[in-house]
């Protein structure tokens, strides 16, 4: 799909009259719907809700693969799909009840995205949901606005990036209007519209070797028998990219412990914080609990995690990874790492903390869609309060000479060097930490932090910076 304008052809519909009035739409498209509608109206995160509704359902392979393409697709073009919406409908999308609006927003992205779909099945799939929905009054209404998108789409007139950067981003790469506006503030039209691109694509699953059964060669040779696109990552050896066929998390590499799902940037905080065996190592926001493993891995049998996580759910999550991973040295505490955490620490402080803070998640745009819709303007300031609430806390913990990794999953400066920036101020004791693994190297900027983007390393968005404590030898004091 080009960036500029759909490329639907086909522009006919049959049956003009419409669906019968008792037929029903597939029970993929009604799903869809179901978990679509529930986001829009209580703010639910999509990938949760689409896991649950999934979990329980009955849908074959292919359904629930169309299931996850429609919800995720509809979110990730909203923008682009109320813009044209907009132009073809006689009533403001604003003014109509939710779940009718997300029922337009459902049909239209199979009319304009979905290449596999007849135009003329999007509309008459969506005048049945709107009957088996509960909103089969609504139903002539959709059929006429996804009627006249059949026939105009190809025609509707699109902002461009030479002309209209705001409404480029806004209108054709559905990004919202503030962080639209940061973007191009930040990195210039043509960067901010290849980040807003990549945000938009489909990413690919990556795995982590678990070291106890092998490397990622070992990993990789098993994984190409069931999985022939797999290939070793760019960036780091033990990391596995998969793309997009199958379901790894059903593959018995994964079942029986031998790999883990994490992206490449994630891998690479991880990676930088170093672990080595035998270490005490603090992970204060954990779950669910990919790093904490991963950093398991790392210090081996005779090193110790402590996984602190305010959630006991989600820490659920991290005995659930561990379990399946075989790990036995990773202890969960529940507790909100922005109240004191002296108690957790051993006699000297933790060998290594990793402080990867809860975030706005704008780098991660192309795995969560959903979160561009829910964030407002306000977030990040607040958010950064409370990732300097937290990082102020865990360093408190480190020991002298010891190695702390404060990372995040967006690309603003008040969430990361700030942060980092305001807290380094407070406490004399710490510094950014010049001891750099070549692994992290190609993302260093000249500030000593890693960053990753979407649009220039095929990545998740990431920050991570690290610090150390300086020893007593150095003349700063432990507190």
């Amino acid at each position: 799909m080009s960036d500029d304008r759909p490329t639907r052809r086909r522009t006919g519909t049959r049956g003009s009259a419409g669906p019968r009035r008792h037929a029903t739409p597939t029970q993929a498209r009604a799903v869809a719907l179901r978990i679509l509608d529930r986001v829009e109206r209580t703010q639910a995160y999509a990938d949760l809700v689409l896991s649950a509704t999934l979990g329980r359902s009955d849908l074959a392979a292919r359904d629930r693969a169309f299931v996850t393409e429609l919800v995720y697709g509809t979110l990730r073009w909203r923008g682009r799909l109320d813009y044209l919406l907009g132009l073809v409908s006689d009533r403001p999308l604003a003014d109509l009840e939710p779940s009718v609006r997300t029922l337009l927003r459902m049909g239209a992205y199979q009319i304009v995205f979905a290449d596999g779909v007849p135009p003329s099945a999007a509309v008459d799939q969506s005048v049945r949901c709107a009957r088996s929905h509960g909103i089969e009054r609504a139903a002539g209404f959709v059929n006429a606005v996804l009627r006249q998108l059949v026939r105009r789409v190809n025609h509707l007139p699109l902002p461009t990036l030479a002309e209209d950067p705001v409404g480029h981003l806004v209108h054709v790469l559905s990004i919202p209007g503030w962080i639209a506006e940061r973007w191009l503030s930040q990195l210039g039209p043509d960067e901010a519209a290849a980040l807003a691109l990549a945000s938009n694509q489909v990413p690919p699953l990556v795995a982590r070797a678990n070291p106890s059964f092998g490397n990622g060669e070992v990993l990789l040779a098993d994984l190409v028998t069931r999985l022939p696109d797999a290939k070793t990552s760019e960036w780091l050896p033990n990391a596995i990219d998969i793309g997009h066929n199958g379901n790894p998390a059903l593959d018995p590499a994964f079942l029986e412990g031998r790999m883990t799902l994490q992206d490449t940037a994630s891998q690479l905080v991880v990676a930088w914080l170093d672990p080595q065996p035998g270490e005490n190592v603090l992970d204060v926001c954990a779950a669910p609990g990919t790093k904490t493993t991963a950093i398991a891995e790392c210090v081996g049998a005779d090193g110790h995690v402590v996984a602190a996580d305010r959630s006991p759910r989600r820490l659920g999550l991290v005995g659930r990874a561990c379990r399946r991973l075989r790990l036995r040295n990773v202890t969960t505490v529940e507790r909100d790492a922005r109240n004191d955490l002296q108690d957790l620490a051993p006699e000297g402080g933790f060998d290594r903390i990793l402080v990867d803070a809860p975030c706005s998640g704008l780098g991660t745009l192309r795995r969560n869609p959903d979160a561009r819709w829910r964030l407002s303007p306000d977030d990040p300031a607040q958010l950064a309060e409370t990732q300097h609430e937290i990082l102020t806390r865990a360093a408190a913990l480190l020991g002298p000479g010891g190695t702390l990794v404060y990372s995040t999953c967006t690309v603003w400066a008040e969430e990361n060097e700030d942060v980092v920036g305001a807290v380094l101020a407070a406490d004399p004791g710490l510094r950014i930490d010049d001891r750099i693994p070549e692994v992290v190297r190609p993302f260093l900027d000249d500030d000593g932090f890693v960053r990753t983007w979407p649009h220039k390393h095929g990545t998740d968005g990431f920050f991570i910076a690290r610090l150390t404590r300086r020893t007593e030898a150095s003349g700063a004091t432990h507190e």
